[in-house]
């Protein structure tokens, strides 16, 4: 999401978003708790199962204790084993996150909410760097709009009172109060929080007038109110997708060593009709663009003007007619829920497509995808895009999202690719992270959400695309793959710059400049200009490659890969037995024959020639990179120059001028850029 400027007065206008009290609170909400246990990973690799990755605290549990306490939690409150097995793993995949809440506040296997407590134990706001301008064109004065929080301690004032938060945000207490366990415990001890969850289901069962039945196809109501919704469509795609897991069955490793199965049950078909006696509201009205197997409701962002010649949010245009979309931009929103529907909704704020809720992976659509948000910081980005907020923080490791909502994620984005003809990789599928600047100037500036902690490889694997290998070894490209729950880079700067982060599961791979851990860490000359070292910093892009970015190799050292970064040969640590990246096939593009480098762009805009009159010519501004002479990169789309002029709330003057230039995106270094045609020519990898 949107960075807060560290100096408004050098903008040409800062805007004050019009908030209220309340609005700040409710953005406040859920600040990533820090202190607790560090969570220790877990996550599928592609084909469906998670490594195993035991913490201290956890490393002398049989492997059947967390299994065992299922049963026995089932048994003692007269739930189906099935049906607690299949709300535990759409709320966490069964991991303890070692005590650590989600980032509403959700604790244990069974997702138990308590987010006064989280909120509480937090030390400080987080938040993803970068000053940017979000709609990133240079034919507008700069948008920079105040962010929702200020100050570095989080003080009393930011805790609301329990009689504050909705209820699908402090179960734990009322889990506390069923069970007769002590809030403490179902927070940090995995089987009490199982229990508690039961004794949750069990509750909501008997208040729907439904028996305690052994059979789960009578749970429906209960497991539709577990989701903590208050609407009906979201309680039913959650139960929907509780059933879908029972009726196919799962098995994994959990983050901490513990192996839990549910059997299939492929013949289950649950009473959907107790929906209707769970008491909840219809979904806003509204035409929303979202496929049928989420649940999603239209939260319009507003057009309108406001004085001054001025208007917000977004930009009205007629895609994919007047210009194709060829991106999806993954954002997550620093903040919580009803702050951030509140900053969309306000007219002087900045906008974006989509919003997902993280404790049940509901969707609110804020703008049509026809219509252009300000979103990514690049305009040419923009007006190709369509982009998702995440409810979550960058810098909080020690947070977690749910499953609910990876998996609405992942058919969302199914879904419009699908309709939009975009492919699914990460030089379409993109992280805010990986959106170039568009001039040198704005390098430093660019956002760096979602981040190292997003779980890119299980995101993939929803895809219905899992990072594999597609060639034989010694290929001349790689995909950068590690196992996330094991891969645990070392980053700073999460609370105190310079401090350590929290031990966390990463889709980061630090870059280095020789075949060794104590060598330096390669430069970015567009952050640091100077030529100042990169850092470990969580912000710092500047010497890391992340889960599915593919490179092109410029050498093999026994553990170590080399690949062309930025300009320069860049090495990464690849084990034979722990490999960080697997060897792919695709294409390359290298200098043509003659000039000893080209240049590189952060947009693809049109020559000058293409312009009509009346829409100001943009600069084709080179950035300070180079491409030299005898290097590669991974090719992704060749495209025309393009560029939509639309600088006013009058949509008449609005032009879509595309040029006779064509450029090929490329994955140059942490983020994708741009070179042109006929500088380049394609060739295979290998």
């Amino acid at each position: 999401m949107r960075g807060s400027p560290t100096d408004p007065s050098t903008s040409v206008r800062h805007r004050r978003a019009r908030r209220t009290a309340g609005a700040v609170a409710s953005a406040a909400l859920l600040l990533p708790l820090l202190g607790a246990a560090p969570y220790d990973g877990g996550s599928d690799n592609g084909d469906g199962q998670a490594s195993a990755s035991s913490s201290a605290q956890s490393s002398s549990l049989p492997s059947a204790a967390l299994q065992n306490a299922f049963s026995a939690a089932a048994d003692e409150y007269d739930v189906p084993l099935s049906v607690l097995l299949a709300v535990s793993y759409l709320q966490s995949r069964w991991d303890t996150h070692a005590g650590a809440p989600s980032v509403t506040g959700g604790y244990g296997p069974m997702h138990l909410t308590d987010a006064r407590t989280a909120i509480a134990r937090s030390v400080a706001p987080h938040h993803s760097d970068g000053t940017e301008d979000p709609r990133g064109d240079d034919s507008r004065d700069t948008l920079l709009p105040d962010t929702e929080v200020t100050g570095s301690q989080v003080t009393d004032a930011h805790v609301p009172e329990n009689d504050q938060l909705p209820a699908r945000l402090k179960t734990l207490g009322k889990a506390a109060e069923l069970s007769g366990i002590p809030a403490e415990r179902l927070r940090t001890d995995a089987a009490a929080n199982v229990a508690g969850g039961a004794a949750l289901l069990a509750a909501a069962q008997k208040r729907l007038g439904e028996p305690l039945s052994d059979d789960a196809a009578d749970w429906y109501g209960a497991v539709a109110r577990y989701s903590g919704a208050d609407d009906t469509a979201t309680a039913a795609r959650y139960a929907d997708d509780v059933f879908d897991v029972i009726r196919r069955g799962e098995e994994r490793t959990t983050d901490a060593g513990q192996r839990i199965a549910l059997a299939a049950q492929p013949r289950l078909r649950p009473a959907t009709a107790q929906l209707k006696e769970a008491g909840l509201r219809a979904p806003a009205a509204g035409a929303t663009e979202c496929p049928s197997t989420v649940s999603c409701e239209w939260i319009p962002a507003p057009y309108e003007e406001f004085g001054d010649g001025d208007y917000g949010n977004h930009d009205l245009s007629d895609r994919p007619k007047s210009q194709s979309i060829k991106y999806i931009v993954v954002h997550d929103t620093e903040g919580a829920w009803d702050g951030v529907l509140t900053m969309v909704q306000d007219p002087t704020y900045v906008s974006w497509q989509y919003t997902l809720r993280s404790s049940d992976g509901h969707i609110a659509q804020h703008v049509k995808a026809k219509d252009v948000a300000w979103h990514a910081g690049n305009w040419y980005i923009n007006s190709k895009s369509i982009g998702l907020e995440h409810e979550g923080f960058l810098t909080a490791p020690d947070t977690w999202y749910t499953e609910a909502m990876y998996r609405s994620s992942a058919r969302l984005v199914t879904y419009l690719a699908k309709k939009y003809g975009i492919p699914l990789d990460r030089q379409h599928i993109l992280g805010h992270d990986t959106v170039p600047g568009t001039t040198t100037a704005t390098i430093p500036g660019m956002h760096t959400d979602p981040g190292p902690y997003w779980d890119w490889a299980h995101y993939f694997a929803l895809l219905g695309k899992p990072l594999r290998a597609t060639a034989g070894p010694k290929g001349g490209l790689v995909t950068v793959a590690p196992k996330f729950a094991t891969n645990k880079p070392v980053f700073t700067g999460c609370v105190t710059a310079g401090e350590p982060c929290p031990v966390h599961g990463s889709s980061a791979v630090r870059l280095h400049t020789e075949p060794r851990e104590d060598a330096p860490l390669v430069k970015d000359i567009g952050l640091r200009p100077g030529g100042g070292d990169s850092t470990t910093g969580v912000n710092d892009l500047g010497s890391r490659v992340s889960t599915g970015q593919q490179y092109a190799v410029a050498g093999r050292d026994g553990d170590w890969t080399a690949i062309w970064y930025l300009g320069q040969k860049a090495w990464f640590k690849n084990p034979a037995k722990q490999p960080t990246a697997v060897d792919a096939a695709g294409s390359v593009i290298t200098p043509k024959d003659g000039p000893a480098e080209i240049p590189v762009y952060g947009r693809a805009y049109p020559e000058k020639e293409a312009y009509p009159a009346g829409v100001p010519v943009q600069a084709v501004s080179p950035l300070p990179y180079k491409l030299l002479a005898g290097q590669k990169y991974a090719v992704g789309d060749k495209v025309p120059g393009e560029y939509f002029y639309a600088p006013t709330f009058d949509t008449a003057p609005h032009r879509v001028v595309r040029g006779s230039d064509l450029y090929y995106e490329i994955q140059f270094g942490h983020r994708v850029a741009f070179v042109r045609a006929a500088d380049v020519r394609v060739m295979p990898s290998a």
